[in-house]
């Protein structure tokens, strides 16, 4: 395991992305509040069209317009009402950020759809997903990268005395990777992206960034080596979908960090949100099955919900963000 700084304090916690509710100004509240040590920028797709994920991403593009149809993001020939929309959302959801955190001198992290998630879902002007032409993808990655350069600076500008970590949300990429995201008709399914494309892909909006970036990937296979090859710092998963540790143990020993999903973004039967000590036993637990040293487990890892928490209550999602936090201070004592 290689000796390195991370972009986060050793026993820091933090959310996926979402959260339930449509307040911007009392999700921003409850982020700083419970996660003081790396504070998200919360998304609230409660809000409708355009704070969605894949919305809020397309928001970003440049020169690249998007438009609703049928309940669908899809390119659109000129920039109308559906992106203004998703823009001005933005717009009021980083000014809150800024008049709350405006004197904080840690990390923040803000999250945004990877380009292989974004190819999967948004759709040409003619029908079925952009995805289906290569050259398409290759120009969504560009305009994504540019988009996300201007996002990462207009952050830094907000809070100058931060340091921003981008997030980008990859839940298809292993999808795209395998062939199964289906055609429009459900009867067939794209052809695979070849790894080397999409490492490549992958590292060209990675490096525009410009900032530390993490990939969020809720599924079980995520990709660790091509994501760790195109420059990820690390991974966000949920340790509950892990079969095979040996792939994330090599990841890790080559210098990955990684955001441990721990808790349950919807309650158990009992209703109970999980404890401090649960989550942090969740962490630790494969951290030792790993084969790692425990001195190295709070600088590496970061404690956070298992996904996002839009479709928890607002009382649950508040209390996994208390658990996650008191998690990390645990392992970090230890």
């Amino acid at each position: 395991m290689t000796d390195q700084q991370w972009p986060w304090p050793a026993g820091a916690a933090t959310g996926i992305g979402s959260l339930p509710g449509t307040d911007i100004a009392e999700a921003q509240r409850i982020v700083l509040g419970e996660l003081p040590a790396l504070p998200h920028l919360p998304e609230l797709p409660g809000r409708g069209p355009g704070a969605d994920l894949v919305g809020r991403t397309a928001g970003l593009l440049v020169e690249l317009p998007v438009e609703l149809y049928a309940a669908r993001w899809r390119i659109a020939p000129r920039p109308g009402r559906d992106l203004r929309r998703a823009r001005d959302l933005m717009e009021r959801d980083l000014d809150q950020l800024a008049e709350q955190a405006e004197e904080y001198t840690g990390p923040v992290k803000v999250q945004a759809a990877g380009p292989f998630t974004l190819a999967a879902a948004l759709e040409l002007p003619i029908g079925g997903r952009l995805l289906r032409d290569p050259g398409a993808v290759r120009d969504l990655a560009g305009s994504l990268a540019e988009g996300l350069r201007g996002h990462v600076a207009a952050v830094a500008r907000r809070l100058p005395h931060a340091s921003v970590l981008l997030q980008l949300d990859e839940p298809s990429l292993p999808a795209v990777l395998a062939g199964r995201v289906p055609t429009e008709s459900g009867f067939g399914t794209h052809r695979p992206v070849e790894p080397e494309v999409a490492r490549a892909l992958l590292h060209g909006v990675l490096d525009a960034a410009g900032v530390p970036t993490l990939v969020h990937c809720c599924a079980p296979d995520v990709p660790l080596e091509l994501l760790r090859s195109a420059g990820a710092v690390g991974v966000a998963l949920d340790l509950s979908l892990v079969t095979a540790l040996d792939p994330l143990g090599e990841a890790l020993d080559a210098g990955f960090g990684l955001l441990a999903g721990a808790a349950p973004t919807l309650p158990p039967s009992s209703g109970r949100p999980p404890t401090s000590a649960e989550v942090a036993a969740r962490v630790r637990r494969v951290w030792d099955q790993l084969g790692f040293p425990r001195r190295r487990l709070a600088e590496q890892v970061v404690v956070t919900p298992a996904c996002g928490l839009a479709g928890a209550t607002p009382a649950y999602a508040r209390a996994v963000l208390t658990a996650c936090r008191d998690a990390g201070r645990r392992l970090a004592e230890e």
